[in-house]
């Protein structure tokens, strides 16, 4: 697998808000300088631009994972933002993916990823 810090950034452009980006590059570098750079090279350079699957499964699959983790919610809600604003999702699909999960991961966490769909359809 190639990683590209060019590829990576080039992703985070096109599916984050500057504000968004810096907010968790910040978190990241602020007491381990270039530990972002792992991010954008690694995640956004590597393992988003693998073949084999879509943005849209890729984006529903960290929903998933994400809503189950709980206690994730700023970045649940960017994925949740970018499935609808960049891999194609609509609202409803969403809504749907968390309803599938609600027998997994429980209604209370079911409930949080909806106040995370709330919270990403309000902007």
């Amino acid at each position: 697998m190639e990683l590209s810090m060019d590829k990576g950034n080039q992703f985070v452009e096109e599916t984050q808000s500057p504000e968004g980006t810096a907010a968790w590059k910040q978190q990241l570098d602020e007491y381990a300088p270039g530990a972002s750079d792992w991010v954008v090279g690694a995640v956004f350079g590597g393992t988003y631009q693998r073949e084999g699957i879509a943005l849209r499964d890729r984006q529903m699959l960290n929903m998933a994972a994400l809503a189950a983790m709980g206690g994730t919610e700023p970045q649940l809600t960017g994925h949740i933002k970018t499935a609808v604003d960049v891999a194609g999702m609509t609202k409803e699909e969403v809504a749907e993916c968390f309803v599938h999960l609600m027998p997994y991961i429980g209604v209370p966490k079911t409930l949080a990823a909806m106040r995370c769909m709330n919270a990403a359809f309000e902007d």
